[in-house]
Parts: structure tokens; C-alpha cells; sequence
């Protein structure tokens, strides 16, 4: 499998764009050049073509080639809203290499602001797909062999699910020396480790040789300037470590590595007041969120069943019993205090400033005072 180090010193043959002309939904772009191509995915009820666009940025030297996804779950635009801002900020100047960039992936779904596709199946769970499969199988049979075998690496870009947010965090299998070091690179203070689910995209692109990884931040149906601010340095941070982007990577005050996440669930029904935001530090035994009746009653006080950081929570306040109300990924104490300690050296204005912005869409309250 390729390293990300030998890029520097090696020879042509050793990158899937190494060819005068890179040939991608039946269109050739020579290096050097930006050209927007189209592939086709499906048909409407109409027999017209479904294609996903996509903008080809080839540098003029030989390199790795990049894929950037986003909308896979077509609710999703955060990471659209990223590839977008990406295109239009800073100038994006190729030293080598080529860029692959997908916007909008589920066209389906983003046209009806859906997560899934018409036949109701997830996209990221029907990878690697087949030629004669349903909907979702046949389009992920093209990604992988349209998109994928073409690229080196891989960057997947998500948020949460329906009524969720997710503090920025970057998941991908480290025990993939090319994963780990895109996750690294990204630049991200939290870093989840695991192969992913089955069926998913990344599992998939990473086993037939291009190492994914994903961001997962923010809320469906909406487009936050701060995980965009994320999203983008975490593209550049990438593009420098690949060689392909001449400036430096921005690193952040510490990277929590962690594989253990659990969720607390609401056990009575009730209106939540929520004790912690997104991104917080949280110590075992600390409170969470006090539940509450319709009639402003106090039922019970959730607490953390371990130290970590505040990895996802639900922004809809009304929950029935067993309802995932919190996200934790589990530290251990020392971690906890080497993080803090780091964080309180040197502060990331784009984390601190997404801290603030996530926190928007729940009624956070002191666990001393009286909310009601």
C-alpha cells in the first residue's frame, strides 16, 4: 500500500494519476488544467441521466490523487457547503497531484432534502455495490469503480443524523498507517478510531486500497459557517501533507485519540435541560441533563458514566425512554487532564468559536440553578 512520505522521491508509476491525461466519466483532463465532468449515476422515471458533478483540479507534476466527497446522505450539506467555500476562498494552486471534487453525491436525496435514496435504502451502507443490484447497490458499484479506483486517498465529509449535532471529529481505521495519517493531518482535536460500519463508504474505499476517513460535524439541513471554516483547513492541512498545496499544515492544541464512545439515554419521557454543549470535557459522575415533565417537574438528573469529551448530542429536547440524548467518547483521567491542560495553553478559535455555534440549537443551563 502506498505511504503518504513517498510521494516526495517517487517514481511515476507509483500514483493512479500519473498518466498525461487522467480519464474520468469518459472525459480526459490534462495535468494542469480545471475542468467540470459529470457522472452519470442513474435515470429518472423519464429515462433522463442522474449524474453527480464533479470539478477535476490536476496539478502539472505528477502526484497522489484526492477524492473529496460530500452529501452521501443527501440531507447532509455541511460537507457541500465545504467543497463549495473551498472552491471559492483560497486560491488552490496544485504543486502535483489531482483533485476529484464531489459536492453533492445522493443527488436523489438532495433534491428532496431526504437522507436516503428513492428505494429508502442508506447509500453509506450499500457499499461496494454490484452492477445488478438494487438503486442504492448499482450507484455504489459506480462510485467504487468510477471514483474510487481512480484515487489514492479518500475524505468523506458528514454530519449527523436527523434532530443530532456532532462536535468536528475526524473517524477512519488507524490501524491503516495511510488512514491514520490523513486523520492527522486533518487536523482535528478528536480523532475516532474504527473501520466503520458495514456497508459503508469509507470501510469500503480503505479495503480496495484508497485510504478514507470522514468528518462528522454539525446538524443535517443546515450549512455552519464554523464547521465550514473546519472543513476547509482540514482540506488544506491534507493537501499540504500529500505535498500537493505548498504551505504549511495548522496543527491543533491536542488530538484525543479515542475507540470507546457510548451514548446516554433517556430513561423516563420528559423536556431536557441540557447541562454540557458539544465539544465539552465531561468527568464520571458530572451531570449532564436534568429531565423534566410537561408541567416543569423535576424527574431525574442524567450523569456521565465516564470522563470524556461530548462527541454528539440531540438537539430535539422532547425524548421518550431509551432515546439517545448524549455522545461520549471516553477518555481516560489522565487524558483528561493532559487535553485540558493543553487546551487551556492554546485555544483553537475555529473549535472555540464551533463550541459556541453548536450550543445554539439546545437550552443549555447551569445544573445549580433552576432552569424552570
Amino acid at each position: 500500500m502506498r505511504r503518504i512520505r513517498e510521494y516526495a522521491t517517487a517514481s511515476p508509476t507509483m500514483t493512479k494519476s500519473n498518466s498525461r491525461s487522467f480519464l474520468i466519466a469518459g472525459e480526459c483532463v490534462p495535468p494542469g488544467q480545471s475542468r467540470d465532468v459529470s457522472l452519470a449515476i442513474s435515470e429518472t422515471y423519464t429515462g433522463d441521466k442522474v449524474r453527480v458533478p464533479l470539478r477535476v483540479i490536476r496539478g502539472k507534476k505528477t502526484g497522489p490523487c484526492l477524492f473529496i466527497t460530500a452529501a452521501i446522505h443527501g440531507d447532509e450539506v455541511n460537507g457541500t457547503g465545504i467543497i463549495h467555500d473551498f472552491l471559492f476562498g483560497e486560491s488552490i494552486d496544485l504543486k502535483c497531484g489531482t483533485l476529484v471534487l464531489a459536492p453533492v453525491v445522493n443527488v436523489f436525496g438532495f433534491e428532496s432534502h431526504e437522507r436516503y435514496l428513492p428505494d429508502r435504502r442508506d447509500l453509506n451502507r450499500s457499499f461496494p455495490g454490484s452492477k445488478n443490484g438494487s438503486l442504492a447497490s448499482r450507484i455504489a458499484h459506480i462510485l467504487m469503480t468510477e471514483l474510487v479506483e481512480l484515487c489514492d486517498y479518500g475524505i468523506d465529509l458528514h454530519t449527523a443524523a436527523f434532530q443530532r449535532t456532532n462536535y468536528p471529529n475526524i473517524r477512519a481505521d488507524l490501524t491503516n498507517p495511510d488512514a491514520r495519517r490523513l486523520a492527522e493531518a486533518f487536523g482535528c482535536e478528536m480523532i475516532v478510531d474504527g473501520k466503520g460500519p458495514l456497508g459503508s463508504f469509507r470501510r469500503e474505499a480503505t479495503k480496495r486500497g484508497c485510504p478514507t476517513i470522514i468528518l462528522e460535524a454539525g446538524e443535517p439541513w443546515k450549512v455552519e459557517p464554523s464547521v465550514l471554516r473546519i472543513g476547509i483547513r482540514g482540506i488544506r492541512n491534507v493537501l499540504s501533507t500529500l505535498g500537493m498545496l505548498a504551505e504549511s499544515a495548522v496543527r491543533p492544541p491536542f488530538q484525543a485519540k479515542v475507540r470507546k464512545t457510548q451514548w446516554i439515554r433517556a430513561t423516563v419521557g420528559g423536556i431536557l435541560k441540557f447541562h454540557v454543549s458539544p465539544g465539552d470535557f465531561v468527568e464520571a459522575g458530572q451531570a449532564i441533563v436534568t429531565n423534566y415533565s410537561i408541567l416543569g417537574v423535576e424527574q431525574n438528573v442524567l450523569t456521565s458514566p465516564a470522563n470524556g469529551i461530548i462527541l454528539g448530542m440531540t438537539t430535539m429536547p422532547a425524548v421518550k425512554p431509551g432515546e439517545p440524548i448524549c455522545n461520549i467518547a471516553t477518555l481516560t483521567p489522565q487524558q483528561l487532564q493532559r487535553y485540558r491542560a493543553k487546551l487551556e495553553q492554546t485555544q483553537s478559535a475555529p473549535y472555540a468559536q464551533a463550541k459556541v455555534d453548536l450550543a445554539t440549537s439546545m437550552d443549555v443551563v447551569d445544573p445549580q440553578s433552576d432552569p424552570v
